[in-house]
């Protein structure tokens, strides 16, 4: 499966009027100790509340917003880098200890959680076309599709994404980046988080995204083993490979159906496969994939010509490429190539995040496109905005410059058993579910690989009446679009609610 995106982002800007309709409490809390070498700008121990509602669902809903940074911890109890979060938390709730609280990571790995907190589950969202579009004047807006009425939730940001930060340059990088690294001083973060807040009796939830993806999934069993923290359930949004091995004529093949749904979105498909509704024509694609796709391309050469020229065809048939450049290929169609092959005789190319977006090369010639139509989009529409957000309406005020892409690099990427150690999470916790949202137009964490992992994690079957996959006729980004938002949500809101056990349930199989 293809390498994961060095960013994922999503947010709006917000214009002075939207700011001033904001109603902020004046508590700041600073605490900033600095050790020797540490830039002066990074706030170690900080935190600003501010108070606000909002309308979710016909029902207003008071809330404080706390954006800060805590540290995170050496062996030897000294902190070594400063975490940024924003918390926000329902203020008419009598119960906490019952009060689900959701823990948010975007991917990356380099990039902060600025995507789901303004476009998907926070109080405030972009303001966008319907579609996912910017538009102008930027701004902000409530969200009514939040999942706040249910759940508490926090935002979090790895060290050098966002306003995070390693204290001081003596402190290593391997520390923090890399899949077990990342995982580690995470865990351990979460653990000051939740007893700084008091939510050790409170039901646990972890969302990601991309390769925050990869970040819950391991973070599910590092949670129960090291910190003693145990969840009841886990989301999963445009999931990546989660270390699953799928090397060759498998990995390969996996993309069909993905390239199917783009080709139907752009109407390049015959026309009987057309006037089928998307969800009604991808089991044709996904059972040719698996039934004669992957076989085909497992016997190499020993295929025969005529063999070759049948799957050709179909794939053809499938892809909306032709017959022509698919046997040039030897069958095995990059994804690069897609993007840039698909719409080639209309001048266009079409985004890797989300292949609906459109994109203009200097040629039409080559084998991929110049840049990523998609993510030129979003940053068009987020990076104003989650300065202004964070600076104006929740009063977090510091000169440091908020990273929209950290660099995070060299990541170790080796030991990558995140996938399996999520299935060992489920299988030590009966209390532990699993949702997976994936849209059909991603082609870096495409919905069919994503099932693909669900199948493997659990090649038994144990499990799976405890796991869930959705799909979005969206991208990468599957809440972009203003109806998959307001589903998404919803379900992510009955997610919560079905997996809190009943008063009194045992934990137990």
């Amino acid at each position: 499966m293809k390498k994961i995106l060095t960013a994922l982002m999503i947010f709006s800007g917000l214009t002075m009027s939207a700011i001033a309709q904001r109603k902020p409490d004046g508590n700041n809390e600073s605490k900033n100790p600095k050790p020797a070498g540490q830039n002066p700008m990074i706030k170690v121990d900080s935190s600003v509340t501010t108070k606000n509602t909002v309308t979710i669902n016909g029902k207003l809903i008071p809330y404080t917003a706390k954006a800060g940074t805590l540290p995170v911890w050496d062996n030897d109890g000294k902190p070594i880098a400063s975490v940024f979060y924003t918390y926000y938390e329902r203020s008419d709730v009598k119960d906490r200890a019952s009060r689900p609280l959701v823990i948010s990571f975007n991917g990356g790995p380099g990039t902060p959680s600025v995507w789901m907190e303004i476009g998907y589950t926070g109080p405030r969202i972009l303001d966008i076309d319907d579609e996912g579009y910017p538009v102008e004047p930027y701004g902000l807006k409530d969200n009514p599709n939040s999942i706040l009425d249910v759940a508490d939730i926090v935002y979090v940001d790895p060290v050098n994404t966002g306003f995070s930060r390693k204290l001081n340059d003596d402190i290593p990088d391997s520390k923090f980046y890399g899949v077990n690294e990342d995982i580690k001083y995470l865990a351990d973060w979460i653990s000051t988080f939740v007893t700084r807040n008091n939510r050790w009796a409170s039901p646990k939830f972890l969302i990601g995204e991309s390769y925050g993806t990869t970040r819950v999934s391991g973070l599910a069993l590092e949670l129960q083993n090291a910190q003693w923290m145990y969840l009841d359930g886990v989301v999963l949004v445009s999931p990546t490979d989660l270390g699953i091995k799928r090397d060759g004529p498998v990995g390969e093949a996996l993309l069909l159906p993905y390239y199917s749904a783009t080709a139907w979105y752009h109407k390049a498909l015959a026309p009987d496969l057309q006037s089928k509704d998307l969800t009604a024509m991808l089991p044709e694609v996904e059972n040719f994939t698996v039934n004669e796709l992957i076989p085909a391309l497992a016997k190499g050469s020993s295929l025969s010509d005529a063999d070759k020229k049948t799957i050709a065809s179909k794939m053809s048939r499938y892809s909306g490429l032709s017959e022509t450049v698919i046997l040039q290929h030897n069958l095995v169609i990059p994804a690069n190539f897609f993007w840039k092959e698909l719409l080639r005789d209309k001048g266009y190319t079409i985004g890797r995040l989300d292949s609906r977006y459109l994109g203009i090369d200097r040629e039409d010639a080559g084998d991929s496109p110049d840049y990523n139509a998609e993510l030129t989009s979003w940053l068009h529409s987020f990076t104003p905005a989650i300065n202004i957000y964070l600076r104006e309406e929740l009063k977090y005020k510091t000169d440091l410059k908020y990273n929209m892409f950290g660099n995070v690099w060299p990541w170790d990427d080796k030991n990558n058993n995140t996938g399996e150690n999520l299935r060992q999470a489920m299988a030590q916790n009966p209390f532990l579910h699993l949702m997976v949202q994936s849209g059909y137009y991603d082609g870096a964490c495409d919905y069919f690989n994503a099932k693909y992992s669900l199948w493997q994690m659990d090649p038994g079957g144990k499990l799976k009446n405890r796991i869930s996959w959705k799909g979005f006729r969206s991208g990468h980004m599957v809440y972009m679009r203003k109806d998959d938002r307001g589903t998404a949500n919803e379900e992510i809101r009955e997610f919560i609610l079905q997996s809190i056990p009943k008063p009194g349930e045992g934990a137990k199989f």
